[in-house]
């Protein structure tokens, strides 16, 4: 599914990534664990070039995205991407968080991009916050929001970069419950994060 060979990143004499090779296959659930500033994430934000790489390849489904042709957010659509600030729109309820991409970017209808957030929503355990803001939220449950409005595009890849480190340690669980969920079901994923609990 995603095959990485020879990835450089370098930030003028910095070198970040170096001849990074890594290959994902479908249903696999790859974690890659090291301390802070050593590149995990600049890593993963390579994945779906939200960081362009200096030099290597990177194949996502057959698809070389480094290439001049490559649309890459029709790739992106595929990538489900969760952030260690969560990133939710802060003037947009928890549903509309969920549905603005479906309906904006998939061309979904309204009402079955509501079905399915409200299906996510359960998923996570959040059913009864649709319509509160992400402000009156906690923590642990803004990333479950993140993760279902990653989900809400139906990806074929999760990643998630430092998904439990800007969370209250009691807070954890309930973020490492849903994930360990996805992974039951199957669902690709690539995490990156410096907790040895993974």
């Amino acid at each position: 599914m995603i095959k990485i060979d020879k990835l450089v990143k370098t930030y003028g004499e910095n070198t970040v990534l170096n001849q990074i090779d890594l290959e994902v296959t479908s249903g696999e659930v790859v974690v890659i664990i090291g301390p802070s500033g050593s590149g995990k994430s600049t890593f993963l934000r390579c994945l779906n070039l939200l960081e362009q790489p200096t030099d290597g390849q990177i194949t996502f489904e057959g698809n070389d995205l480094l290439a001049k042709n490559v649309n890459i957010d029709q790739i992106r659509q595929k990538m489900g991407m969760v952030f260690q600030s969560f990133n939710l729109f802060p003037h947009k309820t928890v549903l509309e968080n969920l549905t603005l991409s479906p309906i904006k970017v998939k061309k979904m209808a309204p009402a079955a991009a509501e079905k399915t957030a409200q299906d996510l929503l359960a998923q996570v355990g959040l059913a009864d916050k649709a319509n509160s803001y992400p402000a009156s939220l906690s923590g642990g449950q803004q990333q479950r929001v993140a993760i279902a409005r990653a989900l809400a595009m139906d990806p074929d890849v999760m990643l998630f970069d430092e998904p439990t480190s800007a969370l209250d340690p009691e807070m954890v669980g309930e973020v490492l419950a849903v994930m360990q969920t996805l992974a039951e079901k199957g669902m690709t994923m690539v995490v990156v994060t410096h907790e040895m609990g993974f």
